[in-house]
């Protein structure tokens, strides 16, 4: 448990740390970067659009001039993209201090991947899968490294399927952005058991920003709906920066642990200051998430090799 009121003031300074921030050039995304960049971390922008990354920087120095930021393109849509990346990214880092698996849409109709996923299982989760199983090395070879992977609330009320990673026009779409979601928490988890298994220091924390007004919401739909979504975002949430909390807390609190979910302490979850939840132990499932593994390693082709995975009996 934190203190209560735990803002990004709170967070120690970075200096020499490098962080990894997937979806950084808006809403949360960009939130983190700033909040790390105010301390001084060399934050590296993934994102999908290299000139809005740009521009995200330019906002970023905006505040703080002397900040340490660079942006990559990375497009989580196509998994060969994501090993294009990985490949320029240790090309110039030989260190990754924070991983923040953040990138994520929430789709009004079905589409797919580059690589026949549905849209939001692919982008959402299974890039994200391939993208720290392609860094892990990086990220083993680091001292005290942090995996942090977003959630969302909509996940608590998801049954863990698993089985349709092609998805059809049949299921409605939030169906889909809610297995994604609770995709990522049981990855996360499950990586953590992982971590500990091969006496790892590297750490994995999952979280959620309650219901935070960015740019997900109601991407897709018609101007009416999506200024009334908004609204009601606006009413009962809270903006991108508090909404970041939860995500900054568990990348940079000397008080993680490893294998915790973090999220806003208000009612229903919705907003407040970051806290760590125990609904994950009744989310998590061992051999559920076990199974999910298995399947995207084989789905995404990213197998991942542990230091000292020889010495485990």
């Amino acid at each position: 448990m934190m203190s209560k009121g735990w803002t990004k003031n709170d967070i120690g300074d970075l200096t020499g740390k490098v962080v990894l921030v997937t979806g950084a050039n808006s809403g949360l995304g960009y939130e983190t970067c700033l909040a790390l960049a105010e301390k001084n971390a060399i934050v590296v922008l993934a994102v999908r659009n290299l000139n809005k990354g740009l521009e995200a920087i330019d906002k970023i120095k905006a505040v703080v001039p002397e900040a340490k930021c660079h942006a990559m393109q990375l497009d989580m849509n196509d998994l060969s993209s994501i090993r294009e990346f990985v490949h320029q990214f240790k090309a110039r880092y030989n260190s990754l201090s924070i991983l923040i698996n953040n990138a994520g849409i929430m789709a009004s109709s079905y589409q797919q991947t580059k690589d026949g996923f549905e849209s939001q299982m692919g982008i959402n989760y299974l890039g994200h899968f391939a993208l720290t199983g392609l860094l892990l090395d990086l990220l083993i070879k680091t001292p005290n490294s942090r995996v942090v992977s977003v959630g969302s609330l909509i996940a608590h009320k998801i049954k863990p399927e698993f089985h349709n990673f092609k998805g059809s026009k049949r299921m409605k779409p939030i169906k889909y952005y809610g297995e994604s979601k609770l995709a990522c928490m049981l990855f996360a988890k499950e990586l953590q058991y992982r971590f500990r298994l091969h006496n790892m220091e590297t750490k994995s924390i999952v979280c959620h920003p309650g219901i935070s007004q960015t740019k997900l919401f109601a991407r897709g739909s018609n101007k009416l709906k999506r200024k009334l979504t908004r609204a009601s975002v606006k009413f009962v949430g809270q903006g991108a920066e508090t909404g970041a909390y939860p995500i900054l807390y568990a990348a940079t609190s000397p008080n993680i642990r490893g294998g915790e979910y973090i999220g806003p302490d208000g009612r229903g979850g919705s907003k407040g200051a970051p806290t760590e939840l125990e609904i994950i132990d009744e989310l998590y499932n061992e051999h559920v998430a076990s199974n999910l593994w298995k399947i995207s390693e084989t789905l995404t082709g990213v197998t991942y090799k542990f230091k000292n995975e020889q010495k485990v009996l």
